[in-house]
Parts: structure tokens; sequence; C-alpha cells
């Protein structure tokens, strides 16, 4: 038995960072009824590489059923109501208000259906001055001051992911379930809300301290702007190595076995990690020539014997054939879609997952009825 079989899920979603959260739900066993427009989720049509479908759709969607409801209709309006009267969760990411426009604020929720936990993902909050204003991911990316610190040093840039949505939507699932052990408690439902830059800011933390105590963090492409050395180099065969030293006994220890030259594991210059930073050119100077001496194979064996942490620069090629990937294989509407498996496992319990389900309501749907 999975942990949430037995509870229902309302999700009036679209796009990712709500689909993520109930996706997650749905893994765990809770039965998750997904509200889409007439014309489906927009993320339906965000490529076609699954299959002919959607790579985020089938990604994020598994294991889910889908009603469609045009909630401006007073008779879908009383479907989404009798759907509510058998529900634990309901996630929602419309704009903000929408759902109290539509009739179902959220005094009315916290009354009719007191059990109930209520989830709400904008992009700016329930207040504030720009709590209107639309926001996807990208933007919030910029909004928030992550794209100052990604990229290389000519220009800011986008995190190749839509990082603010799977974190948001991965703080929701978190705030859902910590809701949903209180509810066993307390007997009583909870109202959440969680905006995409507030989630964006928290994790911003650390460069946000660094640049209000004087030191910005500068972009430095594939390098880390506190901790020297901590990049890629280049091999005398040219592949690309990256290479994290994390403490200043691995420093040493890297100097020694590595590089052949113990001595500068207690020269001044970078024997502790703030001195590296502040001799970083010279730092990875040193760094470089030690691997324009080997091969990749040379380099990657060398640096294992001197327990130093390093990664292949890899692509997605690289991902598909990578002997650690671990996959699951859902079914869709136009077929079997394999890609990554989700990280959390669990001993003795092989997880099931279900399929992606298409857009149209089915005649022997249960709650249609």
């Amino acid at each position: 038995m999975r942990p949430l079989e037995g509870l229902t899920v309302i999700a009036i979603e679209q796009a990712v960072a709500a689909p993520f959260t109930s996706s997650r739900l749905a893994d765990a066993g809770a039965r998750v009824i997904k509200i889409e427009r007439p014309e489906g989720d927009f993320a339906r049509g965000y490529d076609d590489v699954a299959l002919g479908q959607s790579s985020y759709f089938v990604w994020l969607n598994r294991g889910k059923e889908s009603v469609t409801l045009d909630l401006r209709d007073p008779a879908d309006q009383a479907q989404l109501k009798e759907l509510l009267d058998g529900a634990d969760v309901l996630i929602q990411n419309l704009k903000r208000g929408a759902l109290a426009r539509l009739g179902f604020d959220f005094d009315r929720l916290a009354r009719e259906w007191p059990r109930l936990i209520t989830c709400s993902i904008t992009g700016y909050g329930e207040d504030g001055p720009m709590a209107d204003r639309k926001a996807y991911d990208l933007l919030i990316q910029a909004e928030s001051g992550l794209c100052s610190i990604t990229g290389g040093p000519e220009e800011p840039a986008r995190v190749g992911i839509s990082i603010v949505d799977i974190a948001t939507g991965a703080t929701a699932h978190a705030a859902i379930l910590e809701a949903l052990i209180q509810r066993g408690i307390t007997g009583k439902g909870a109202q959440i809300s969680i905006s995409m830059f507030d989630v964006m800011a928290d994790w911003l933390t650390v460069p946000l301290l660094n640049a209000e105590a004087g030191k910005p963090p500068q972009r430095l492409g594939m390098a880390h702007p506190s901790i020297a050395p901590y990049g890629v180099f280049r091999t005398k065969d040219d592949e690309a190595i990256l290479i994290s030293v994390q403490s200043d006994r691995e420093w040493r220890k890297l100097c020694d076995s590595f590089l052949g030259r113990a001595e500068l594991g207690r020269d001044p210059r970078f024997a502790t990690n703030v001195a590296r930073v502040a001799n970083r050119s010279e730092t990875d100077a040193l760094i470089a020539d030690g691997f324009s001496r080997l091969d990749a194979a040379e380099a990657t064996q060398a640096l294992l014997a001197a327990d130093v942490a390093l990664a292949s620069v890899s692509d997605m090629d690289t991902l598909s054939a990578h002997p650690h990937l671990r996959r699951v294989t859902v079914g869709t509407p136009n077929g079997p879609v394999s890609y990554p498996a989700p990280a959390a496992r669990f001993a003795d319990s092989e997880r099931r997952y279900g399929p992606v389900p298409s857009l149209n309501k089915r005649e022997d749907d249960p709650w249609t009825a």
C-alpha cells in the first residue's frame, strides 16, 4: 500500500509548478483528478517529442485522471463542488483571485470543507504591488536575480531547466504533506499559499547575503564563486573534467598526489580556501598545468587515487546512456514512454506509476455521472 492511498486530490492546474506537486502525490498513491479547460492544459502543446506528445505533460501528469470543465459554466461549477465534497486536497495555480471570482473563495472553501487542505500557487503571492502580474519560470528567474548569477562573465543566462517551477512544485509538495500530518492530529484542514518569487528568493539566500556584505557574486561559468579550485579543466587530449576541492585537507592531498608538489599545500597563498579564492587565477593555473600533462583516463585515475571529487561535463546524450540513470516507463495515449525515475526509493516497495490521461472525458468515469 502506498502512503497516500485513500486520499483524493483535486488539481486545477496547468503548466509545470502545480502539476509537479500533484504528480508526486499521485506517485504516492493519491487519486489525483486533474481539472483542465475544454482546450486542455496548455502544457500539452509545449512540444511534441514524446511520441507526438509534450515532454512536459508526459513527465508531470502520470497517474492522474483528467476532467475537462469550463468553470465559468454554472453546471461545471456544480460538478467541481461535488468533486470537492470527496476531496482531501485542492491544488490550484490559476491567476490570483480567479478561484474566488468563480465562486470558490478561501472563506467558502474553509467554511464548507473544513478538512480540506488548499494549496494556491501564484507568482508573487496574494498581496503586494506585483500580485496581479502574470508569472512564468523565466520571468521569475530574471525578477529574482537568479539570472544575474548564472552564466559566464559576458551576460546573464537562464538556468537550463524550469528551475523556478520545479522548486515551487517541490515546496508545495512538502507543505501539503506537512498539512496532512497536521490534519491527522487536529482534524482541521489548512490554507497554503506559495509564491514562486518567495521560493526563489529563499533559494538565493547565500548570494544575497554575500551581496549585502559587499561581496556580490560574480558570474564565473562553471566555477564556484566561494570555493577554489572548483571548476572545469582540460586534459592534454582536450577532455573537460570538473573537480571540486571542499577542504584544505583535500587541497593538500591534491597537491601531493595529483600535482606532485606537496609544498603548495602549505604555501600561504593557497593553504586555505579563502586564500585560494583570493588567488583564484594562480590556483587555477597550477591545476590547469597538472591536467595538461595527462590524458582524460590518466587524469581521472590520478584524481580518484587522490580522493578528489570529479565529474564529466556531460550532455543529454551522455545522460541517456549513463550507467546510473534509472528509468520508469509510463503509458500514454500514444504508447509507452520511458524517462528518468523519481529520485526517492523505498526499501521493499516497488512503486507503480499510472498512465498519462488523455484530454477527453470517458463515459465510464465514475466522477462524471
